[in-house]
């Protein structure tokens, strides 16, 4: 029996190849984005537009999936954005986009379809995170916040990277730089999502570079505490070569 999937942020990045995935399974998709997708994926896919931060938009979601399939099988909470910089940089509006989208989202996604959940006696509630909320990347506080909020695919090569905001300048080629290298692809994260939902794992962490660093820093803290400062020192001496290089450049 094909299972009933509502994917938030469906329309690009990570969720439009974890719609991909399941369509190609024979599953019924629901994309939902604020933004609708150039084309829908092969096999019985449906697109809304819901805005994660919005009540009215996923009491909207919840009527679509119970009038047209009865039930919902997995909920998949992927809209996300980037906002990297540092702490002081980050005005209240890159704040609260990030904590709105990020973090409220998955507890609205959370919170509408839980009940149903219950009502049926059975569902699965993949909400996306990442790494950066249990390593505390430098120069990411606002992605650091909300990742660790939501406790975990790490970086990888999608569309999202058009969508990276951030005020600080080095951050955020740090981070679309850890964008472009991001291994393993799309595809082998999205399979290893799906394997994991259907196998029940949690958490997830869909990079071995990253299941290598919560391993250290969970038996030997001291050496990820040491690791983590060098990167922080690196990373501290080009934010002071960009101010520099900003305070010459003010009159």
């Amino acid at each position: 029996m094909s299972r009933r999937v509502l994917i938030t942020g469906g329309a690009s990045g990570l969720g439009w190849y974890l719609a991909q995935r399941y369509a190609a399974a024979g599953d019924r998709v629901l994309i939902t984005d604020r933004n609708e997708p150039a084309g829908l994926p092969t096999g019985t896919v449906s697109f809304i537009r819901l805005d994660v931060r919005v009540h009215h938009d996923w009491q909207r979601a919840l009527s679509r999936c119970e009038d047209h399939w009865g039930d919902l099988d997995v909920l998949v909470d992927d809209a996300g954005v980037k906002a990297v910089g540092r702490g002081e940089r980050l005005h209240d509006d890159d704040w609260d986009r990030i904590v709105d989208i990020d973090l409220k989202g998955a507890v609205h996604g959370s919170r509408t379809f839980i009940p149903l959940f219950k009502r049926q006696g059975s569902g699965h509630v993949v909400n996306i995170a990442a790494p950066a909320g249990l390593l505390n990347l430098p120069g990411m506080a606002s992605h650091n916040v909300s990742k660790a909020a939501v406790i975990c695919p790490g970086f990888v090569q999608t569309n999202l990277r058009t969508d990276l905001h951030s005020p600080d300048p080095v951050p955020a080629k740090q981070a679309d730089r850890m964008m472009r290298r991001g291994k393993p692809t799309a595809d082998q994260v999205v399979e290893r999502i799906v394997d994991a939902v259907g196998a029940g794992r949690f958490p997830l962490l869909t990079h071995s570079e990253d299941r290598r660093a919560v391993r250290l820093r969970r038996f030997l803290p001291r050496i990820a505490d040491a690791q983590a400062a060098v990167r922080w020192r690196r990373t501290v001496r080009t934010l002071k070569a960009q101010d520099q290089q900003e305070r010459v450049r003010t009159p």
